[in-house]
């Protein structure tokens, strides 16, 4: 187990040099190149947002492709992996059937989709900003769809484990149909909840530290040295996202690390129970969801806005909560809940061995 720790500990520690070598020359190259935020200027309902725009006008001008340094430097890892195994100096290389085949798939395949949402709103073609709502849906359908085939019809998981308040359940056929919808919900969860220097990505930082320990605990090495890599990368982002802000991910990372977490859920699920803990520890991003929701429902409804301005992180902020609180809230209130979380674990483990 210590030399499975201390490789991950390498992976991690090169993966991290790289980025934060890297990261000012390409931030830099972003900016000779104009590679740019756009602001939003409308709502997902199709109306103005004018307060979104007027808090947030400060910002544009900001690279906001981060995530083509990540694919970058994961790239370069599993093609190190792959060459460290086949010159037999390790016995194991990053892409594994059982445990990072499906981690990776949605990893890549989801940056793709971010990307491309990223390159339109750089170009700002005529009244072209984004892909439409529409388009991403589908591609998130297509890609959802065959997350939740694979562990279905691949690995062969049709159960979810509810400790402490059940034990596992047998869903049969509906396991793909319950993962589907719980895949879209995580995936769009971090979109939403973006916007503010440093908020989404510290929060999710510290959801894959806990994720990190989990797969470790539960042997899943080759899971927890891909989390251990993208938390690196993440550490080295961070320096320049934090307010104020010199980069940001952008969709294509948004959707990328959700994925890279919804997998990761249903792995975790198939070696203990995970869900339960999972929905404390994703506390405040099931608060934003919720929030952005109920936004929408009500204006399509009653025809009314139920906050001036959603989700919640932006309402704080239209109060006049300086940017920065908000963020440094939000972190403590993540801790916590990891606390919470690895609490919870510790119990389950527990009982798991008596």
């Amino acid at each position: 187990m210590l030399l499975k720790l201390n490789a991950i500990i390498i992976y991690s520690l090169i993966a991290f040099s790289i980025a934060i070598v890297l990261y000012p020359f390409y931030i830099s190259l972003c900016k000779r190149r104009k590679v740019w935020k756009q602001i939003r200027e409308t709502a997902v309902t199709g109306e103005k947002a004018i307060i979104f725009t007027d808090l947030h006008k400060h910002k544009s001008g900001t690279p906001n492709i981060g995530w083509w340094l990540f694919l970058i430097v994961m790239l370069f890892m599993i093609w190190w992996a792959e060459l460290l195994q086949h010159r037999d100096i390790i016995n194991n290389s990053l892409v594994n059937r059982q445990e990072t085949y499906i981690i990776l798939f949605g990893f890549f395949s989801m940056g793709i989709l971010g990307l491309i949402d990223d390159y339109l709103n750089v170009k700002w073609r005529g009244t072209i900003k984004w892909l439409s709502a529409k388009g991403k849906l589908i591609w998130m359908f297509i890609i959802s769809a065959f997350i939740s085939r694979w562990f279905y019809t691949k690995l062969w998981v049709d159960y979810i484990n509810l400790w402490p308040l059940w034990g596992k359940r047998d869903l049969g056929i509906f396991y793909p149909i319950i993962t589907f919808f719980v895949t879209i919900s995580i995936v769009n969860a971090i979109n939403i909840t973006d916007w503010l220097d440093g908020l989404a990505w510290w929060l999710m930082t510290i959801i894959l530290i806990i994720l990190a320990v989990t797969t470790f605990f539960y042997q899943t090495y080759i899971a927890t040295t891909i989390i251990a890599i993208t938390i690196a990368m993440l550490l080295a982002f961070l320096r320049y996202n934090i307010n104020p802000a010199k980069i940001f991910m952008g969709d294509s990372g948004a959707f990328a690390l959700w994925w890279l977490l919804a997998s990761l859920l249903y792995i975790l699920n198939m070696r203990g129970w995970i869900f339960v803990p999972f929905i404390i520890l994703f506390a405040i991003f099931i608060t934003e969801v919720a929030s952005s929701w109920l936004q929408i429902l009500s204006k399509k409804f009653l025809k009314r806005k139920l906050f001036p301005v959603a989700p919640l992180h932006h309402y704080f902020e239209k109060k006049w909560h300086p940017e920065t609180a908000i963020v440094m809230k939000a972190w403590v209130i993540q801790w916590l809940l990891a606390a919470i979380t690895i609490i919870m674990l510790f119990y389950q483990i527990q009982t798991v061995v008596l």
